[in-house]
């Protein structure tokens, strides 16, 4: 009975085969037993690895990111664990693309989507403690009406700390004097006292004036010191009162020389969360719908007390101004059938001329076709943006190739290709045709190689024409195979920002009285780009994102159904 059981569970020598390979497969992908050279090597690289982790922890600590923190500690710790465990061979080999794509694109995508939903620009690039102290540091004025003193720089002999000793000279024949440090509990800015002054030192200052040199109790800083610490000396400010909004402070003046009154014109108030100026007491509200300070919060055109502001969250207002917002209105219509426009021809003009010169290259009576393909890839293989600038420099109006070689165009008939839009639009066309039709050369030279040249003997046998093997047979086996191709295509000339910047920079420039500027040649992707970067109204990045992600959802879009529609491709053939 026990020998008819072991016989039963008695593997052939086929499947003995199998558990060994299955064994040492498993075995492979565990990782296998690791030298002693190897386990120092991952612990070495680790080590440098964490190295730079505790590094930019510290520097998003030290920036109070700490959500950025918390993410980096999180994948630093899968990273160790990963590679210092046993086994699990595919997830190491993944991880760094892993992580590398976390980081660089769906970060960038995340952060794309959040900044969409925020007013953050040029306008917009901080927090609202630091559009406060923007505020009031770009309100700082200097008091004409106070008079302009005489400076020497001196230093506490007791806590080393810097001070201004002033010379009033107003009445020359009996001038005041003034001392005071950064610190108004215990170095106020007074005049000096009767026992003071007998301890004053005077000297010349660099006018021939008569001004304290030193006081007893302080010791002048010398030249040397004074250059070093010339930064330092002209962001002093010594108050002149406790209250230093109302009693303003002493500054130095842009020669170094002398001190005057400043204050602040624009006061803050912590309570009501207002800004007061104070040469003609007007309040501004903060409008956290907006991120300014409003003199009436909720008008488009009220007054600010300043064009910084804050970023905040304005919910989907940023796509309200781009359905909504006429000055963004006029000219969209017009970029995005461009757009299409650009993207569609381009694809269409550099197919028909690739796949042209493919079946002309392809024809086994041609001589050398080998070193004509190769002619026909340099296009490819030159750098686009050398070229672009080569294509720019023919389009020259009165100095260009174009015009005074091939046309031959005489001066008051020359054609202003990058000037106007209809001729820039082509020369846009024509410089695209010629950088992308070898990409199409290549793919449908490979496509056309790959037909088994039985169908079209039989075709020819039947007593089919050129035209009726290549329209019947070769091309809808070519779109099978190239339409995913001719889909991304579009989608790559959709956002081919690189040609229209290089050769035009998006104009000739539209209408002049629009906010934004929109010109000739400019195609979505190249119209954000100057919203995004814009120097006349601002940066806008949170409209400029809004626009991103309305590009993403119609590429995405039209090549959702452009690849099922190749199923139709499939079908007919």
């Amino acid at each position: 009975m026990a020998k008819e059981k072991h016989q039963a569970v008695q593997l052939s020598p086929e499947q003995k085969a199998r558990m060994k390979a299955r064994a040492k497969q498993a075995r492979r992908l565990e990782g296998g037993h690791p030298s002693l050279r190897g386990i120092i090597i991952k612990i070495i690289l680790l080590a440098i690895v964490d190295a730079g982790a505790m590094f930019a922890a510290l520097l998003l600590i030290a920036k109070h990111q700490w959500l950025y923190f918390g993410v980096e500690l999180v994948i630093t710790l899968i990273v160790n664990w990963l590679y210092l465990r046993r086994g699990h061979l595919p997830a190491k080999y993944l991880a760094p693309g892993v992580v590398l794509l976390v980081l660089f694109q769906i970060s960038v995508v995340f952060f794309s989507g959040f900044i969409a939903f925020t007013n953050y620009g040029a306008l917009h690039n901080g927090s609202k403690q630091d559009a406060m102290d923007s505020i009031k540091l770009s309100s700082m004025v200097t008091d004409t009406n106070a008079p302009f003193m005489y400076v020497s720089i001196v230093t506490n002999d007791k806590n080393g700390t810097t001070e201004f000793l002033a010379t009033d000279t107003t009445d020359e024949k009996n001038p005041v004097y003034y001392i005071g440090g950064s610190d108004w509990a215990s170095e106020p800015w007074h005049q000096l006292t009767a026992s003071e002054l007998s301890s004053v030192k005077i000297g010349d200052a660099s006018d021939g004036t008569q001004i304290a040199i030193s006081i007893a109790g302080t010791k002048a800083l010398p030249l040397d010191q004074i250059i070093a610490k010339q930064a330092e000396l002209s962001a002093m400010q010594v108050p002149l009162g406790a209250n230093v909004d109302k009693a303003g402070f002493m500054a130095m003046d842009p020669s170094a020389t002398g001190v005057q009154r400043t204050y602040y014109d624009a006061v803050y108030n912590a309570k009501n969360d207002t800004f007061t100026r104070q040469s003609d007491g007007k309040v501004f509200y903060a409008d956290e719908s907006i991120g300014f300070f409003d003199a009436k919060p909720g008008d488009p055109r009220s007054e600010r007390v300043s064009d910084t502001g804050w970023r905040v969250n304005i919910g989907w207002g940023n796509f309200q101004r781009i359905f909504g917002d006429q000055s963004l209105q006029k000219p969209l219509l017009g970029i995005f059938s461009w757009t299409v426009i650009f993207a569609l021809t381009s694809v269409i003009t550099t197919f028909v001329l690739g796949l042209a010169l493919a079946l002309l290259f392809n024809d086994d009576r041609i001589r050398g076709k080998k070193i004509y393909r190769s002619i026909m890839i340099l296009p490819y293989a030159f750098p686009a943006f050398l070229s672009a600038y080569v294509w720019k420099g023919m389009f020259n109006t009165n100095n260009g190739f174009i015009n005074t070689s091939i046309l031959n165009l005489q001066k008051g008939h020359m054609i202003p290709w990058l000037t106007e839009q209809g001729p820039a639009r082509w020369a846009v066309l024509l410089c695209n045709l010629w950088l992308g039709f070898p990409y199409m050369f290549l793919i449908t030279t490979g496509a056309l190689q790959a037909i088994p040249g039985e169908l079209t003997e039989s075709a020819m046998i039947d007593g089919a024409t050129p035209w009726q093997q290549f329209r019947l047979i070769k091309l809808p086996l070519l779109l099978i195979s190239l339409a995913p191709l001719l889909i991304s295509s579009f989608a790559f000339n959709f956002n081919n920002f690189t040609i229209i910047y290089l050769i035009t920079g998006g104009g000739p420039s539209g209408d002049p009285s629009l906010r934004v500027d929109a010109g000739g040649t400019d195609i979505l992707i190249s119209f954000v780009y100057k919203i995004a970067f814009s120097t006349g109204v601002g940066a806008d990045y949170g409209l400029a994102s809004a626009f991103s992600i309305l590009i993403f959802f119609i590429v995405g879009g039209i090549s959702f159904f452009s690849f099922r529609r190749t199923q139709f491709l499939e079908d007919l053939a």
